[in-house]
């Protein structure tokens, strides 16, 4: 497995009550799946503000309308030969 050594601050009382219920080899998997776990929510929550935007944007009229707009205008660009 590849990685990365990295230095990473805890406070006092999460290093100790990490100390206390993970075997001292295992505190780098830990971290690890707790990250790993993170990341997955911040990449859920990103998409759920993206899909959210998109539906905004198609209940906007004037959005619609431009867009549009700016079809036509790609398609006028466009030859078919």
């Amino acid at each position: 497995m590849s990685g990365r050594n990295v230095n990473i601050y805890f406070q006092e009382e999460n290093y100790n009550q990490i100390k206390e219920l993970i075997a001292e080899r295992r505190i780098s998997k830990f971290v690890n799946r707790a990250v790993e776990r993170e990341l997955e929510q911040e990449k859920k929550a990103k998409r759920e503000k993206l899909i959210l935007a998109y539906k905004r944007v198609a209940k906007n009229e004037s959005k619609r309308a431009e867009a549009k707009i700016w079809e036509g205008s790609i398609e006028d660009g466009i030859t078919n030969e």
